[in-house]
């Protein structure tokens, strides 16, 4: 079998093709690659050997009929433990889900076996979504396949590890303030939050609702193009899911961005930015600048308010989301409490860690009577100033280009006693959550000690064409070499 750490999804439908594997092979050897190195990763909670295996075997079996195959078939995909697997443990990498076994599939896991893809795994995040760095999970750290002293990104610090680290091809996670493309920068992969309603979030555990997203890790371009376009569309079960319609993203793909216009923010490469972080993104705008790419200076001012207007608007949403993990039905419930009031303070107490626990009294306190307006409201009118900053801009620009993170992948428990600098990690991406556009992380290479960096991309609602053939180009350039 080829090297599967360098599987790409063309790569397996080709070897299948030619009969150099078949997909219940590659199944196995997934689970067994990504099982074997799973206690030093801490990529996966869970394995799904019979439902991959599954999975393979249906491929397998349309392909000795002759008949046409999916897009991912037979693609080995890892899954955000945040998202529902029908049959499957769904944690959210908390206590209080322990034990919780999924009764439905997400719609995103639906679209995403239709098309043939085999899930082998449920990958660890930060509990409930919450975290910059993954070290909130309840159970154990992720370690940056770049460097494993080192944090690979939160809150989907398991899907990006599972892809920069060869465990699997592609997989899903989730993006409320940078949740993707954070991870995706440390680790060193791809990684797309689409426009908010672009992809379904029935089966997503809710933590902010007005700012959760699924989208797609992969390590090119070409595979998360081939993976969103997969997951994205209406869905019924989904009043937010939008009725656009959705572009071949792969068939479309183009590297020709010769006469686009790329805003480049002030507000993003001054203060706070480490050298090396900085001198990588420009190093980039230049190459898309070769590329026939005409970069313009603007401004999005009101970004100095985005990290107080998120973390009031998140909070909040989380505070009424996580209401319903009181112990009585489906989550955690204390054992011995003598009244009603004390099983769900007990229950809560027990199941929720240190950071989820803060966001609650946090978005308690910011809804409470005499708080609304003077906190919740005024947030909710600092977001739309600066959603309207990015709508002016993209009246002159058809892409923003801006860094990620301010800094790469920080060391295992380094700001663990200080939530305000984690919660600065990520300041370049929650403007783009904030306005609900388009938003993806490319590598644009790494530090002098090997950390890999990634370059951001912002369109507009429902231009994630553009951003594919921007992030496309730049790859075939050799942009993510640096």
């Amino acid at each position: 079998m080829d090297d599967f750490k360098q599987l790409t999804v063309d790569s397996i439908r080709a070897g299948l093709r030619a009969k150099r594997f078949s997909a219940r092979e590659l199944a196995r050897e997934a689970l067994r690659v990504a099982e074997a190195e799973n206690r030093a990763s801490g990529v996966y909670l869970s394995f799904t050997p019979e439902r991959a295996l599954a999975a393979a075997d249906r491929v397998d079996a349309e392909l000795a009929a002759g008949a046409e195959i999916g897009p991912l078939a037979g693609v080995p995909l890892a899954v955000k433990d945040v998202i529902m697997t029908r049959g499957e443990k769904t944690t959210c990498a908390s206590r209080a889900l322990e034990q919780f076994v999924a009764p439905y599939d997400a719609t995103a896991v639906e679209r995403v076996e239709r098309a043939g893809a085999v899930i082998v795994g449920k990958t660890n995040c930060d509990e409930f979504a919450m975290g910059s760095s993954n070290e909130n999970s309840a159970f154990f750290p992720v370690r940056n396949p770049a460097a494993p002293d080192r944090v690979p990104g939160g809150s989907s610090g398991g899907s990006a590890a599972a892809v920069a680290g060869g465990y699997a091809p592609i997989s899903l996670g989730s993006d409320t303030g940078g949740s993707i493309r954070q991870p995706a920068s440390f680790c060193g992969a791809v990684g797309i939050m689409p426009t908010y309603g672009r992809v379904s979030r029935y089966g997503l555990v809710a933590f902010a609702s007005s700012l959760d997203h699924i989208g797609p890790f992969s390590r090119t371009v070409k595979d998360s193009a081939l993976l969103l376009g997969s997951i994205a569309g209406p869905d019924p079960l989904d009043s937010t899911a939008a009725s656009a319609p959705v572009p071949d993203y792969a068939g479309e793909l183009s590297a020709q961005v010769r006469g686009l216009k790329i805003g480049i923010p002030k507000e993003y490469y001054g203060e706070g930015l480490e050298h090396a972080v900085g001198t990588k993104v420009r190093a980039g705008v230049d190459l898309l600048r070769g590329l026939g790419c005409e970069p313009v200076e603007i401004s999005l001012p009101h970004t100095r308010y985005a990290i107080a207007s998120y973390y009031l608007i998140c909070t909040a949403e989380a505070s009424s989301n996580l209401a319903r993990y009181d112990g009585v039905r489906y989550s955690r419930r204390s054992e011995g409490s003598g009244t009603l009031r004390e099983m769900y303070r007990n229950s809560r107490a027990e199941g929720f860690g240190p950071e989820v626990t803060r966001r609650i009294i946090l978005g308690t306190y910011v809804l409470s009577s005499g708080y609304y307006d003077a906190y919740y409201r005024k947030a909710q009118e600092v977001r739309a100033l600066i959603a309207r900053d990015f709508a002016e801009a993209f009246e002159t620009v058809d892409a923003i280009i801006t860094p990620v993170s301010p800094f790469p992948a920080f060391k295992l428990g380094e700001k663990t006693s200080d939530p305000l600098q984690m919660y600065l990690s990520d300041i370049y991406t929650i403007t783009g959550s904030l306005a609900g556009i388009a938003g993806m992380s490319v590598p644009c290479g790494t530090t002098p000690e090997g950390l890999p960096i990634g370059m951001q991309i912002l369109t507009n609602h429902f231009q994630e064409q553009t951003m594919l053939n921007l992030g496309h180009a730049f790859e075939q350039a050799g942009g993510f070499e640096g």
